[in-house]
C-alpha cells in the first residue's frame, strides 16, 4: 500500500507542477474557467432534463426551463470555480504532509466539497427558480421553492427507488458532475497508481523467473 501512495503522491506533484509551470495569469486563467464550467453546468442541466424530464419542455413551463439555465450555469461556475482553486490548496497540503494519514486526511476534504455541492445545488434551483419568477412576473416566495426542493430530496433519501424519486436522484448527480471532478480525479489516479504498482510488480516478477543471456535453463531431470 506505501508503494502505491508514493506512486499517487508522484503522479499529483507532476500534475500540479504542470499547472503551476504553466504561469498564466490569474486575471485571464479564472474568467476561462469560470466561462467552462459555466458550459458545462448548462450542458450537465440540459443533459439532466432531457434524459430524465423530456416532457418539460413540452409543457407550458418550457420557458421557464429556459431561463433556468442562466442561473444554473453562473451560480454553478461560481461554486465550481471557487472549489477549483480550494482544491488546489488542498493539494499543495497534501504534497507538504509527512504522514501517509494526513495525505489521505487531505485528499478526502474533497468529499466534503462533493456533498456541499449537493447542497448547492438545491440552493442554485430555489434561488434561480425564484429570480425566473421575479422576470417572468408571477413572483414565487423564496421559502415556498426552497420547501418544495427540499421535499424532493427528502422523499428521495427514504424512498430511493420510487420512480420520480429515481429521476430526481440522477438529475442531481448529473447536476453534481462538474463539482465531483476533483474527487472523480483522485480517485483516478489512485486507481492508476494501484495498475502501475500491479504492473511493475508483474513484470519483476516476470524479469526474476527468466533466465540470464548467459544462463542455460536448468534441466527439469
Amino acid at each position: 500500500m506505501a508503494e502505491i501512495i508514493s506512486i499517487w503522491r508522484n503522479s499529483l506533484h507532476t500534475i500540479l507542477d504542470l499547472y503551476e509551470r504553466k504561469g498564466i495569469s490569474i486575471w485571464l486563467f479564472f474568467p476561462l474557467l469560470f466561462l467552462f464550467f459555466i458550459i458545462l453546468n448548462i450542458t450537465c442541466y440540459w443533459w439532466a432534463i432531457y434524459t430524465a424530464f423530456p416532457y418539460y419542455m413540452q409543457t407550458q413551463e418550457a420557458s421557464h426551463y429556459v431561463k433556468l439555465q442562466i442561473p444554473v450555469g453562473f451560480l454553478g461556475a461560481l461554486f465550481d470555480s471557487l472549489s477549483f482553486f480550494i482544491t488546489i490548496w488542498i493539494i499543495k497540503r497534501a504534497l507538504a504532509a509527512h504522514k501517509t494519514s494526513e495525505y489521505l486526511f487531505h485528499l478526502s476534504l474533497d468529499l466534503v466539497i462533493a456533498i456541499l455541492a449537493t447542497f448547492w445545488v438545491l440552493f442554485v434551483f430555489t434561488f434561480g427558480g425564484w429570480l425566473i419568477s421575479l422576470w417572468e412576473s408571477a413572483p414565487e416566495q423564496l421559502v415556498d421553492r426552497g420547501t418544495k426542493y427540499t421535499t424532493r430530496a427528502v422523499q428521495a433519501l427514504q424512498d430511493p427507488t420510487g420512480q420520480e424519486n429515481v429521476k430526481n436522484i440522477y438529475f442531481g448527480l448529473i447536476m453534481g458532475v462538474s463539482a465531483a471532478l476533483p474527487t472523480c480525479f483522485h480517485f483516478l489516479l489512485f486507481f492508476l497508481s494501484f495498475f502501475r504498482k500491479c504492473k511493475l510488480a508483474f513484470f519483476s516478477q516476470k524479469d526474476e523467473s527468466s533466465p540470464l543471456p548467459h544462463q542455460k535453463p536448468k534441466d527439469p531431470n
